[in-house]
């Protein structure tokens, strides 16, 4: 088996893939305690499979569910990119070919696959490697896995790609964990011109703890911003940038709920300014793509909504309407005066949210005796009066 020369085979053997798959919700400590039941693979071997497989089950369930799929460890599936943004990538970019310099796990190349005719896949990790060319081999995906660092191989060939897609790595050597492209391996704004000599499109995922403002002025050339969270936690951020490019950037927002996709676009610094009112019947809190991607003004501009206050991002209005986050139905509105919020809102038990407020949520908690859950929502903010407010809700 020359794909996993840098593995071990006896992994793939069916008894052990069956205990692998026996265990997957035992205690770890209890396993390694007990030691392997096999003479050829040691228990860190197994612990290994198994941690990284239980971490695919909601991130990668394709994956997870294909059998004797070979496993690396759980840092690499922690860092990998998830089926459903990895799917995502692959429906805004297409071609005839692309090259993913920095491949990992390569679930965002085998996203690729299906709307590319050829894909290269390059990690610098020899076991990484070998284990992306086994499941490929295994998931009958027609692409071509390189050993090689992907800068120094791109620079090697003379050849050029539609697309290049690169993820850089977040932990630096020197540095340890970071998010600057410029911290990242490699150095993504350092690499830009020579990378443009091999093609005319790049894509770039990067942390979505970088502020995407001093991200576009890194780099040249940026053509589009996205912003792509899962159940209102984002994930990443894709920068795509086009030779030469030098018109307006757009920003484009994404969140995956259980059962939509809340989408909304704007242009970067596109100067809109919102409308400020005070609380009206409906409250709307945007999702977090948005909010990292500080469409504030936008959202109020395009969906004609209210403001509550500069600093607040929560809108009002008298009608309902669609909208890329949560809605709710303000019940009562309150002011900020703890003997008032006890004689008015007479509950044990409140989801809250602060926004422009000088509390935290455990501060209030811990004032006002309410506990978690149920279905009253209570929004602590600040009004167009700056005022302090508390607004009681039902979730729409």
């Amino acid at each position: 088996m020359r794909e996993i020369s840098n593995l071990n085979p006896a992994i793939l053997h069916k008894e052990v893939q069956e205990f692998i798959e026996n265990n997957l919700n035992v205690d770890i400590a209890k396993l390694i305690f007990k030691g392997s039941p096999f003479n050829n693979i040691t228990i860190q071997e197994l612990v290994e499979q198994i941690e990284s497989k239980v971490k695919s089950k909601s991130k990668l369930p394709f994956f997870y569910k294909t059998s004797n799929l070979y496993y690396p460890n759980k840092l690499n599936i922690e860092q990998t990119s998830s089926e459903i943004t990895a799917d995502y990538k692959a429906n805004i970019i297409s071609g005839n070919s692309i090259i993913d310099l920095t491949g990992g796990f390569g679930v965002d190349c085998f996203a690729f696959e299906e709307t590319f005719k050829k894909v290269t896949h390059c990690e610098i990790n020899s076991k990484l490697s070998a284990i992306v060319a086994h499941n490929f081999k295994l998931l009958k995906k027609d692409i071509k896995v390189v050993n090689e660092d992907g800068v120094h191989y791109l620079q090697t060939q003379n050849k050029e790609y539609d697309w290049i897609y690169i993820d850089p790595s977040r932990r630096n050597d020197v540095k340890g964990k970071v998010f600057l492209l410029k911290d990242c391996l490699p150095n993504v704004p350092k690499n830009l011109d020579a990378l443009f000599e091999f093609t005319d499109n790049i894509l770039i995922k990067a942390s979505p703890m970088l502020d995407i403002s001093s991200a576009i002025n890194a780099l040249n050339f940026v053509k589009e911003t996205h912003v792509i969270a899962v159940q209102n936690e984002v994930k990443e951020l894709l920068f795509i940038l086009e030779k030469s490019y030098s018109g307006s950037i757009a920003v484009k927002t994404i969140n995956f709920t259980k059962d939509t996709q809340q989408i909304f676009e704007a242009t970067f610094k596109s100067n809109a300014n919102a409308d400020f009112f005070l609380v009206q019947t409906y409250l709307y809190e945007p999702n977090s793509a948005i909010l990292k991607a500080g469409l504030f003004n936008e959202i109020s501009l395009q969906l004609k909504l209210n403001k509550l206050h500069i600093n607040s991002h929560l809108y009002t209005s008298k009608k309902i309407i669609a909208f890329p986050g949560r809605r709710f139905e303000i019940i009562q509105q309150v002011p900020y005066h703890l003997k008032t919020i006890k004689k008015e809102l007479q509950m044990s038990q409140a989801n809250i949210t602060v926004r422009n407020f000088p509390e935290s949520v455990a501060q209030i908690r811990k004032k006002t005796k309410f506990k978690e859950g149920g279905d009253t929502y209570l929004f602590f903010t600040t009004d167009l009066s700056n005022k302090h407010i508390v607004l009681l809700c039902k979730k729409v």
